[in-house]
Parts: structure tokens; sequence; C-alpha cells
């Protein structure tokens, strides 16, 4: 008997083709190519003259009956080789069934879902995080031996002194802006000196730290996130633990506190750039010198204008160095983990940073404050 796999047209029924020989694995290469240069057209496929048959000998007879015309059910074959063949065809079938799509609404609500369940998770780790750094803090702060001074002066620099020159540019142009818009309309009620409590209250209550928080929080939340996201890819927090060493004293500490400080210089900065932005258009448009400017400044601002705003500043930096941090911490060990971290602490420290000074905002002017 020939084992050698073979496949032709019955001599006396043309419309039946006969499969012979042993399908098996081993003959695969031999059947690719029988099957690759047979094309005849068959009611039926007769398989009952195979030999041996493997899982790979009844794909390849599948294959030989759909380019033949023939439904896979139909193929003639001994009954210890059925349940084999019925095996592969029910495998085969299954791979090219296409998943049914779900309905948008039903998409809809699942990503609502996703969204609210990792909300309750990120805030939880959020705020554990946040009592974590503050517990570290309070332990280190009466331990000067503990205290990372030269780390802590660096960060001020990268993210005070070096962001200095930005901070006081857009303050000082969104100041004239806000003055050429109000001068514009208090023109028509012949009320322009009233530009001046406008730019005034505006930079000092809540713009001039609110447009410092933002542009930290695009600058610095993201470097700390990148920069901590590196380290984390690198192992190297991981060989901080093993050396004893505490990440977040070392890391963490002098970051939150650096911002800390600079923050409110920083908003400081902004508020007298503004202010000095809306005096120029005052000049230019309005016909109100410097020195009417300067008195009316005298006559509208008080110190708890000032206090208002600037007493939001060191929450604003926590937030801020906590999100960078955090999302710096959460880098799995991917380059593409670490630019979606970067690009997450960006958003989540802007967003908090708004939604922050909104309700501060509601609650001092509830205050009367």
């Amino acid at each position: 008997m020939n084992d050698n796999p073979d496949i032709c047209v019955h001599p006396d029924q043309s419309s039946t083709l006969i499969a012979s020989g042993d399908w098996r694995i081993d003959e695969a290469a031999a059947l690719a190519v029988r099957l690759t240069s047979f094309s005849a057209q068959a009611d039926s496929l007769d398989a009952s003259a195979v030999g041996q048959l493997d899982s790979v000998g009844a794909l390849m007879l599948v294959r030989a009956a759909e380019r033949a015309g023939i439904a896979p059910r139909n193929i003639v074959l001994r009954d210890e080789q059925r349940p084999l063949l019925d095996a592969v065809i029910d495998a085969s079938s299954d791979g090219e069934v296409e998943p049914e799509s779900e309905p948008a609404w039903f998409i809809f609500l699942a990503h609502v879902g996703e969204f609210t369940a990792s909300f309750g998770g990120n805030l939880k780790l959020f705020l554990g995080f946040v009592g974590l750094s503050l517990s570290a803090l309070v332990r280190t702060a009466f331990r000067p031996r503990h205290w990372r001074i030269t780390s802590t002066v660096h960060q001020m620099e990268q993210t005070g002194l070096k962001a200095l020159p930005l901070v006081v540019l857009l303050s000082f142009l969104i100041g004239a802006v806000i003055a050429y818009l109000g001068a514009t309309v208090l023109r028509d009620f012949g009320a322009e000196m009233f530009v001046v409590d406008l730019t005034v209250m505006a930079f000092f209550r809540e713009m001039g730290v609110l447009l410092t928080a933002i542009i930290l929080a695009g600058r610095t939340a993201s470097a700390f996130a990148a920069q901590i996201g590196t380290m984390k890819s690198r192992e190297e927090i991981d060989a901080m633990q093993t050396l004893g060493l505490d990440p977040v004293v070392l890391l963490v500490l002098p970051r939150m506190v650096a911002l800390i400080f600079m923050l409110p210089i920083l908003a400081t900065a902004a508020a007298l750039a503004g202010t000095a932005g809306g005096m120029t258009v005052s000049a230019l448009s309005l016909d109100i010198g410097p020195e009417l400017f300067m008195s009316r400044v005298e006559e509208t601002l008080d110190l708890n204008h000032y206090l208002v705003g600037l007493a939001k500043a060191p929450l604003f930096a926590i937030v801020i160095a906590m999100v960078g941090c955090l999302e710096g911490f959460k880098v799995t060990g991917t380059a593409q983990s670490v630019g979606e971290r970067t690009t997450s602490a960006v958003v989540q420290s802007i967003s908090l940073v708004i939604v922050i000074n909104a309700l501060a905002a509601v609650f001092f002017m509830e205050l009367g404050w």
C-alpha cells in the first residue's frame, strides 16, 4: 500500500475526489505543494482510503475540500477518524467567526464605569501618598542630619529660579490683555479708572497664584514624573530600597519643600508683573500715568486680598509635587510608560489646581474675605 499522501479525481466519477496515503505532519510540505498545484472542482471528497491522520493532515483535508468547493462536513472518512476531523473543522470555523460589536451606548457606559472605578482608586492612592509624604516630612523635620539641603536648593533653582522669566513674561502679557479688555468695556461708561481695580484685584487675589500654579503644573510636574519615572525604569529606586534608603525622603521631600518655598515667591512676582502689564496699557491707552495708577492701587489693594491669594500657594505646591512624584512612581519600566505618566501628571495637576482654586474662591467669598 502506498503511504504517500495524494489527492486526485476518481477515475470513474469526475465529480468525486479521492484522498489516499498518510496525511500527517511530516508530510505537510509535500501536501502543501500538491494542494497548491491541484485545482479540480468536485461535489464530494472520499478520504476513506487515508491511512494515518493527525490534526495537520485533517486541516489539509479541510483546505483541499474548500479549494474544490466542497463543504468540509461532507468529507467521507472512516468512523475512527471522524471525531478528529470534526474537531479541526470546529476549531478552524471558531477562529474565523468575528466577534459581535457592542452597541455604542454599552461602550459608553463601560467607559463611565471604568473611569469611576479608576477615579476612586486613584484618589485613595493619592491621599495615601500625601499622608506618607507628610509623615516623612514631620519625621525628618526633627532630624537635621536627614535634611537634603543640597537637593532641596537644587530643586528650588530648577522649579523656581529657572521658571521666573516665563512666569513674569506671561503674567505681564495677561495683565496687559485684562487691562485692555477692561478698558474696552469700561470706556463706554466713563469708568476707565476702574481698570486699575480690575487688574490689581485679579492678579493679587486670583490670577497671580493661579497662573503660576498652572505654569508649574505643566513645567514642573512633568519634570518630576519624568525624572522619577526614569529612575524607576532603571531600577535605581529599587537600589535605594536595597541600601536601606527611603525614596520618599530622598526624592519626594526635596521637591515638595522646594515648591512650597518657591511658589509663593513666583506668585508674588506674577502679581507684580501682571500689575505692570496693566499699568503699561493704562498709560498707553487710557492716559492714566504711573503716578495716578499707583495712587489708585494704594486706595484699592488691601493686605487681605494679597493674603487670600498667597494662602493658596502652599496647597497648590503640595498638589503639584505630589501628583508629579506619584505618577513617576507609577512607571512600569518602559519608555512608553514614562511618556504616559508624564502626560497624566500634567493633566491631573492642572485640573486639581483649577478645581481647588474655584472651591477656595467660593469659600473666601462666602466668608467675606
